[in-house]
């Protein structure tokens, strides 16, 4: 059998499965498995005079590489079929270079969505490699190369070993600290908010609200007062009909965004998600700013909306995009086919496609057509204020059957509200007034859905850098994900009630946020230290300038050799600078006082392992003590009194089985040291009120899990067999491995020579290589 005359080279493995299917015994589809070069690691991997990347194979990529290098040579014509973005732009570059082909003549084809006829149009009209868009690429990987390589030491030497700065993420960090830190210096204020029960002529309630707030208890209480006697009469009924309009379709960050909201997906997860779907055919491009939708949908939209609800729901509807510096002609991210409602695959994959489905499917829907009604209700005794009830019908559901647009923060669905029959001049009964607390809150910090919203108003990143940029901060620890506990307070009440005024107080919790992005005391003191030092680096305005000078180069319009001159000229002086300025504290380091037993100074800062507190200085005779502060403390807001708790740790409670028991903290929080064993302390306990029979218990529960975890041991063979989170595997020299599903139940029963065969086997399956690319 010959040898196809094409070769298709595209990135993926499952991009490049579900390609094949569409083509004849003429071509051969394979795949790059991403990036097939990278920059140098050592030397910067840039030329820094003339900028010129210079670029290798990475040692994983070698085979893969000699594999397309061979096929290649038996082919008489390559097709470069990477994403149609800038990276995927580069990635067929590299190909046209490494495979010795000029890239102004090289098949270049793309296409948005991965079906037989996209693919047959796109090999029908090849074009060339984009060398501008390649250049864009470039530009962006070098700056963020040459920012990272060298604020990286700079960080090192000034804060602590092991940090690393990246450009779009550092201004990413600046956010969420500044959101901090509003929140921080936000002080809350009070004001009574009023409510009344009313009942009609007809004896229906009728709930309302007066327009304004009183800002003191006596305020309140005087209003009401002025209730006791007033009438209350329906002034007027105003209703009038507005008109919802569906949201646009899907682009990167809005999916990110809502998917995040009404799927509880973290951004790295529907991405990864949404590539799947991509790489089966079953969306169009994932990553995209356009809002643009084809003919093609557009023309098959119709008769699935009207099939489904009727021809009166259908409103075909164009889109444009707004976004800043767009990039990349793209479609909007929509299905590939409109009438697959629903696809088989993974509970994530079917939660994401019907979400994508119903936001596309609802754009080219007609308007939801309400009727909001309001209700004035005069008080006799009070000229000027009313109060208001306001009531919303849904008088034609249009686009709101299939879909509803989520926003932050607010987790109900827009609920129709039936306001009773009623008339003007209707005279009302007062049941109840009720003037209640408020209090003013505090801004909200930032969830990763948020945060992309941010990201792209303020036109820094695009949309492949998102995902990645959001887990690069959490993956240096800069940024942590959890949730917070609120506070409880009491809240005053007033009511007015047959005719007589009650007061009370029952707690409200406030405060409480769940999934959000707090930074750590590493990810403050590194952005404090580079907003004070590098300045134009942070700055919001300089990060999307950049944004808007690799769309010119995109566009051909602007040199980005000299784009990388320009910027080094006063970047690279400012690096020396600081690097060498001489400083007498660690930056982030903050004196609280002095201890009053020993008469030394106590100072907070950034150790090797994190925030610690200091008893004495370096250069004392003594050495200084150190101890770790509490997950829930920062070196930003800890006392003196609480720095001095810290120290009285390690405690000694006495002994069990002959060995002494221990109470400390340290790197992973606080634990209990027993015959050189530890046992973490549970959360919400405090190490300094832990008594030894309570540590005792402690040490128990650790032994009970273990001896659970453990199902055999083979002593003299270093082999152990343990329960894990996906079932009994195998440990052997620090490595782990995978007993087959049907010699789980068995597991206790595995013999030495079964163990050794199943470490065997799992030993020679091939390693697992990424497709993914290399996103920064």
């Amino acid at each position: 059998m010959s040898d196809p005359k094409n070769l298709v080279i595209v990135e993926s493995p499952a991009k490049a499965k579900t390609i094949e299917r569409f083509l004849g015994k003429d071509f051969k589809v394979m795949s790059s498995f991403g990036h097939i070069r990278d920059l140098k690691k050592k030397n910067f991997g840039v030329d820094l005079k003339s900028f010129e990347p210079q670029y290798e194979i990475p040692a994983d990529k070698k085979n893969i590489v000699k594999e397309l290098r061979a096929q290649a040579k038996k082919a008489e014509t390559i097709w470069l079929a990477s994403d149609e973005d800038r990276e995927g732009e580069a990635i067929s570059w590299h190909l046209a270079e490494i495979l010795e082909l000029d890239p102004k003549k090289a098949n270049r084809i793309v296409f948005h969505e991965i079906t037989k006829s996209a693919i047959l149009n796109a090999l029908e009209h090849p074009r060339n490699v984009d060398l501008n868009l390649v250049d864009a690429q470039q530009a962006r990987r070098v700056l963020d190369r040459l920012v990272g390589f060298k604020l990286s030491p700079v960080l090192w030497r000034k804060v602590r070993p092991s940090l690393s700065a990246g450009r779009v993420q550092s201004v990413a960090v600046r956010l969420i600290v500044e959101r901090e830190r509003e929140i921080q210096n936000f002080e809350s204020h009070a004001s009574y908010a009023v409510s009344a029960l009313f009942e009609l002529p007809n004896g229906a309630a009728l709930k309302a609200t007066l327009r304004s707030h009183f800002n003191t208890k006596e305020e309140a209480h005087a209003f009401l007062e002025s209730c006791k006697s007033a009438e209350f009469r329906i002034d007027s009924i105003t209703t009038r009909p507005t008109k919802r309009t569906p949201a646009p379709p899907f682009t990167t960050s809005t999916l990110q965004q809502d998917a995040a909201r009404k799927l509880g997906f973290p951004v790295a997860q529907t991405m990864r998600v949404a590539q799947g779907l991509y790489e089966r055919g079953l969306i169009t491009y994932m990553r995209t700013d356009s809002m643009n939708l084809s003919d093609l949908c557009l023309n098959t939209c119709g008769p699935v909306i009207e099939a489904m609800a009727g021809k009166e729901y259908h409103k075909r509807r164009t889109y444009h995009t707004n976004a800043k510096g767009a990039q990349e002609a793209h479609e909007a991210i929509r299905p590939t086919h409109m009438d697959n409602e629903e696809i088989t695959g993974t509970a994530q994959e079917k939660r994401l496609y019907s979400l994508i489905w119903k936001r596309t499917i609802a754009c080219q829907m007609a308007d939801a057509e309400l009727e909001k009604t309001t209700v004035e209700i005069s008080i006799s005794t009070q000229a000027g204020e009313n109060f208001v009830s306001t009531g919303e019908v849904v008088k034609f559901d249009g686009f709101l059957r299939v879909y509803r647009e989520s926003h932050d923060e607010d987790n109900n669905e827009d609920e129709e509200h039936l306001l009773p029959k009623m008339s003007e001049g209707d005279v009302l009964k007062r049941q109840e007034i009720v003037a209640q607390e408020r209090f003013t809150s505090a801004p909200l910090r930032y969830n990763e859905a948020s945060l992309v919203h941010k990201l792209e108003e303020l036109g820094i990143g695009r949309p492949s850098t998102y995902a990645p940029t959001i887990s690069t901060i959490q993956q240096r620890e800069y940024v942590a994900k959890g949730d917070k506990t609120g506070n409880k307070r009491k809240v005053n009440v007033l009511k007015l009630k047959d005719n007589r005024i009650s007061e009370s107080n029952p707690q409200e919790t406030f405060g409480s946020e769940k999934k959000k992005l707090f930074p750590t005391d590493i990810g403050l003191v590194v952005n404090d230290f580079l907003t004070q030092f590098f300045p134009e680096i942070m700055d919001y305005n300089f990060t999307a300038k950049v944004e808007k000078d690799f769309d010119n180069v995109a566009e051909g319009k602007e040199n980005w050799h000299e784009l990388m001159r320009n910027f080094y000229a006063s970047f690279e002086p400012q690096v020396e600078k600081i690097l060498n300025e001489k400083t007498e504290h660690k930056v982030g380091e903050r004196e609280l006082g002095i201890d009053p037993k020993t008469g030394k100074t106590i100072s907070v800062k950034i150790g090797r392992f994190g925030p610690m507190v200091q008893l004495g200085t370096a250069d004392e005779s003594e050495k200084p003590l150190f101890a770790s502060l509490h997950a829930n403390q920062s070196i930003e807001t800890i006392t003196l009194e609480e720095a001095l708790d810290l120290f009285k740790l390690p405690r000694t409670l006495g002994e069990f089985e002959d060995s002494p028991v221990v109470v400390n903290t340290g790197r992973f929080g606080p634990y209990v040291l027993h015959n050189k064993k530890f046992s973490s302390i549970p959360k919400g306990e405090d190490p300094l009120d832990v008594t030894l029979e309570r540590a005792i218990e402690i040490i128990q529960e650790k032994r009970e899990d273990e001896a659970k975890r453990h199902i055999l041991t083979f002593e003299a063979e270093g082999i152990e067999v343990l329960n894990g989170r996906f079932g009994p595997f195998i440990k052997f020299e620090g490595k782990n491995y995978k007993i087959p599903k049907a010699q789980h139940e068995t597991a206790a029963k595995l013999t030495l020579e079964d163990c050794k065969k199943i470490i065997e086997a799992d030993s020679s399956k091939p390693a697992k290589t990424s497709s993914r690319r290399t996103r920064r």
